[in-house]
């Protein structure tokens, strides 16, 4: 019996997923929570084995949930659930461990059968993803670009700053970032330009490179959500 966690913002989904996955005598429902942090709390009671993460949600998104769950549990399989095939989402999904990317709508074969190959240490991923995985990852490549902030400039950043900085390394827009933090679109794109002049970077993508590539966002700002 495969053990699973449902975690997605909308109710709607979670009840379908829930409907057709217990229609299968292999999986055991544990849980449905709509945020990271009730993902946090139910794992530690439920013990899932795998995890199907809305990669968007309150509180605590798929992405940051997912390095929290592996910290907690390396046993933990996630399966990142989301309608936004965005290269940042799959980079960081599969950087902090996640075994599978599927974009919402699924056919319950296919997802059935990426559970089965999940709990049995395959990774999967949609055939629309797996080309933007490796584009990226060659691009990445090719280019080898680092990015170097040293701490004297970083060390000059406020937490709201950092808070932005940690939403551009998600691959969030301006629009997303403001509904995220519940700023207008100006304050966002005015912080971001004296965020680039701390940092002495020349653009949003170095900023995103710099913030995927240290994970310092992550860190700085997702441990105030422990």
């Amino acid at each position: 019996m495969i053990k699973i966690l449902i975690a997605d913002d909308q109710e709607l989904m979670r009840q379908s997923l829930q409907i057709m996955l217990s229609s299968n005598p292999s999986f055991s429902v544990t849980d449905t929570v709509s945020n990271g942090l009730e993902v946090l709390e139910s794992i530690q009671k439920n013990r899932p084995d795998i995890i199907l993460m809305d990669v968007r949600m309150p509180e605590m998104d798929g992405v940051l949930c997912t390095r929290k769950v592996k910290e907690f549990s390396p046993d933990i399989k996630v399966i990142i659930l989301t309608t936004f095939d965005d290269d940042e989402y799959v980079f960081n999904a599969i950087k902090y461990g996640a075994s599978g990317y599927l974009l919402k709508g699924t056919s319950l074969k296919d997802l059935s059968s990426a559970i089965n190959k999940v709990s049995n240490g395959i990774s999967i991923m949609n055939d629309e993803i797996t080309g933007k995985v490796f584009r990226m990852f060659s691009h990445m490549a090719q280019t080898n670009q680092t990015i170097h902030v040293g701490e004297q400039l970083s060390g000059k950043l406020k937490d709201s700053e950092w808070q932005i900085i940690d939403c551009v390394g998600r691959g969030m827009s301006n629009k997303e970032i403001a509904s995220r933090l519940h700023l207008s679109e100006g304050t966002v794109r005015n912080s971001l330009s004296v965020i680039l002049s701390k940092l002495g970077l020349k653009n949003r993508t170095q900023l995103g490179i710099w913030a995927v590539q240290t994970d310092t966002a992550a860190r700085r700002y997702g441990n105030e959500e422990e």
